[in-house]
């Protein structure tokens, strides 16, 4: 069967789910990735690839959303990098309005995505438009450079994290999920202060980053969003050894919350939502 087509036009749009999201309930997050994609109207592509439960996944993904009012989905699963140049499933994502990666093992993901045909078709996908998604591992890959495993916990230490290529839909920042679930503070603040050129951030499970355009982000659903700032801190990163804790100091830490607008070129808080009991919700903008 032939892909359906779709145009889109609106601004380029990545939605970046820290994992785990509510898929049963009021799903909130995948609703409004079925919105940014356009609705009844969408075409949705899954990328079920990282998984190592395919089959169970689609039928999850699926089953949600035809819930939330999307037609079936296309199923779009590179089994090697040699399946990345596959012409049938580059068609069915250039004629994407939304594409979605789920979770499972990023490795798969840098190994079968970027620089291939099919990872070229989802740069396409998103610079008309179309809102490209993905939670966890499928968080991970659209940085650029991007965690492909690394020990978990408090306390940043030395070269026991490792770096992989990812499909660059954003630029000058290394994502990590399942944030504070999994207390992964420690391998972002030290990938992150050995690569101080890099914005670290670590998002929550069921809260995701709406990137809007590539510079800035609102950050949606129920838990928190942490962005780390390493560019002016001081660090013994290039002098410790290996699996010792590292030095950071000076680094900059924003913890935001749903609402919370990001500015990710000058690195800032743009806007806010602060909860009031007695009246309401009331948005506020930061000083520069």
């Amino acid at each position: 069967m032939a892909p359906r087509t779709t145009t889109q036009t609106s601004e380029p749009t990545l939605f970046i789910i820290g994992g785990a999201e509510d898929r049963i309930g009021k799903a909130a997050l995948l609703r409004r990735f079925v919105k940014l994609a356009g609705g009844r109207r969408s075409n949705l592509v899954v990328i079920p690839t990282a998984s190592s439960f395919q089959k169970e996944v689609v039928t999850a993904y699926s089953d949600a959303f035809r819930r939330l009012g999307a037609p079936e989905p296309e199923v779009v699963n590179p089994r090697s990098r040699a399946d990345g140049h596959d012409p049938r499933l580059v068609a069915l994502v250039d004629a994407a309005s939304g594409v979605f990666m789920s979770g499972g093992s990023q490795l798969k993901l840098s190994q079968y995505l970027p620089g291939t045909p099919l990872g070229d078709a989802i740069h396409r996908a998103h610079a008309r438009g179309a809102v490209v998604g993905g939670t966890s591992a499928g968080a991970s890959i659209m940085s650029e450079f991007m965690i492909a495993m690394g020990e978990e916990g408090l306390t940043p230490r030395q070269r026991v994290s490792q770096m992989s290529h990812g499909l660059g839909l954003v630029k000058g920042v290394i994502i990590d999920q399942h944030f504070a679930q999994r207390t992964r503070y420690g391998r972002l603040m030290s990938v992150t202060a050995m690569s101080p050129n890099l914005i670290g951030i670590g998002i929550d499970e069921d809260t995701a980053v709406e990137v809007h355009g590539g510079s800035s982000f609102t950050v949606r659903g129920s838990g928190g969003v942490f962005v780390l700032d390493c560019r002016s801190a001081v660090t013994d990163a290039p002098d410790a050894r290996r699996g010792a804790p590292l030095l950071v100091s000076g680094a900059v830490i924003h913890q935001l919350s749903a609402g919370a607008v990001f500015d990710l070129v000058g690195v800032r808080l743009l806007e806010f939502t602060e909860n009031h009991p007695d009246v309401g919700v009331t948005k506020a903008m930061a000083k520069a």
